[in-house]
């Protein structure tokens, strides 16, 4: 079974964590700021109003203070549930690579438990029970894996390991033409999107047909000419097909717009431009030697060039 990708969630970091207390701030915002007018542009008030000026006040004020106060803690226990739900990931993260599939799936549950609405916990989830199901050969297993990889789409329809964990499942639960037309409709939802035809490419090629994989690829780079995953694919694609010159060249510009979003990626890219540049190089020096090609006899000459 081809695999697929697995996602650690790691905990947040103090700059993320204070990203998302401001998003959250945004989102549960209730007082407008066309609601201030009245105390930062006060209008002015005759002696006479002075009191009833001095009633009003106060009872904004609190209004404000309470509002800010429900918002902060909306905010920290939003927050509290991102960083728990994070750490959990992690734990369970660490648990699966260690191979103890059981204990990892205790820790995603956690993690779901903890924050209901991230994406990761139910993708990481449906993988360790997937993965676990197919160890057991247990039908009842991949059946529970299914349904929290549509879970996952369901809080986030473009996660893109959950599309491939998902399909590989299409796949080996003999449900191929599922898993195209999962693929084809996320493409045809996202039609500016590459990441949906990365992974169309993907499912073509290991359904023997490159061809087709490799159209889907182009169209990707064309899509979004600074998708280092799609370069790469391209140029794993297009020299596995004979084509290292073109190989060369893709594996060039997914180091040149990746960097270190390739991950462990990149040192395998870096890799095969050092491998095929000794490719072809010896190539030309084969092709150079096999012509007996000579550097021509210089023949004498007189100038007032130089």
């Amino acid at each position: 079974m081809p695999a697929h990708a697995y996602r650690q969630t790691a905990p947040l970091s103090p700059p993320d964590r204070q990203s998302e207390q401001e998003t959250a701030r945004a989102r549960l915002t209730v007082v407008h700021p066309e609601d201030f007018v009245a105390v930062t542009q006060p209008s002015p008030v005759s002696p006479s109003d002075r009191s009833a000026l001095g009633l009003q006040r106060p009872l904004f004020t609190w209004m404000v203070l309470i509002t800010s106060l429900l918002i902060g803690m909306v905010v920290a226990t939003l927050s509290g549930c991102h960083w728990a739900a994070g750490s959990q990931n992690t734990q369970g993260a660490a648990l699966y690579n260690q191979g103890q599939y059981t204990a990892a799936m205790e820790q995603f549950q956690k993690a779901i438990a903890s924050n209901p609405q991230d994406p990761d916990g139910y993708y990481n989830l449906a993988a360790t029970t997937h993965r676990l199901g197919n160890q057991r050969q247990d039908p009842n297993l991949i059946r529970q894996s299914e349904a929290l990889y549509n879970q996952c789409l369901d809080h986030d329809p473009n996660h893109i390991d959950c599309h491939r964990g998902l399909a590989v499942l299409l796949v080996d639960s003999g449900r191929p033409d599922r898993a195209f037309t999962l693929m084809k409709n996320w493409a045809a939802q996202n039609p500016t999107s590459s990441e949906p035809r990365i992974e169309l490419a993907r499912l073509y090629e290991e359904h023997g047909e490159p061809e087709t994989a490799l159209k889907y690829l182009e169209d990707a780079v064309q899509q979004d000419a600074n998708n280092p995953r799609a370069w790469l694919a391209l140029a794993r694609l297009r020299e596995t097909g004979g084509d290292p010159v073109q190989a060369l060249q893709n594996y060039q510009r997914a180091l040149a717009v990746g960097g270190g979003a390739l991950g462990p990626n990149g040192p395998m890219a870096t890799e095969r431009v050092a491998a095929l540049s000794r490719q072809l190089n010896a190539a030309n020096d084969a092709r150079l030697n096999a012509g007996g090609t000579q550097i021509a006899t210089p023949i004498p000459f007189g100038s007032t060039r130089y």
